[in-house]
């Protein structure tokens, strides 16, 4: 009989980057992600973003060669991706990322893997779409 696969939730994403030092402002400073690991060697910086990763590949690195042309307005390497945090306050999310120039998206109850929820899109420094999700909403 043949393995059924159960997946519980994302591990890691990794993205191809142009501007190594913004990103790192961007998912550290503005999104709380912390350096784990960095492999400068062969171009590989990972970010710890609650249980998963974000893998940060400079296109100029060993790593980051392999991969083609650099992201851009006609090519990219990702849709979005999403983060589920702890909690959604509207407010305080749109205050925070206005504070480091971020710009916030209207927030939408949309589906997740924990079923629908408030959540908003903005862009990372390079383009790349993050959405922020917060729990699910109660049902009464």
């Amino acid at each position: 009989m043949a393995m059924a696969i159960s997946i519980r939730e994302i591990d890691h994403i990794v993205l191809r980057v142009r501007d190594l030092d913004r990103m790192l402002g961007f998912y550290c400073g503005v999104l709380g992600c912390t350096v784990e690991r960095r492999q400068d060697d062969i171009g590989l910086i990972q970010l710890r973003a609650g249980r998963s990763l974000v893998d940060l590949v400079p296109v100029d690195s060993e790593l980051g060669r392999g991969g083609g042309a650099a992201p851009g307005e006609e090519g990219r390497n990702l849709d979005h991706m999403c983060f589920r945090l702890e909690t959604f306050d509207e407010h305080a999310l749109v205050e925070h990322l206005g504070s480091y120039g971020v710009e916030s998206g209207s927030v939408s109850s949309r589906y997740g893997a924990e079923g629908y929820g408030p959540s908003m899109y903005i862009e990372d420094p390079e383009g790349n779409t993050v959405e922020l999700k917060g729990p699910p909403a109660k049902i009464e």
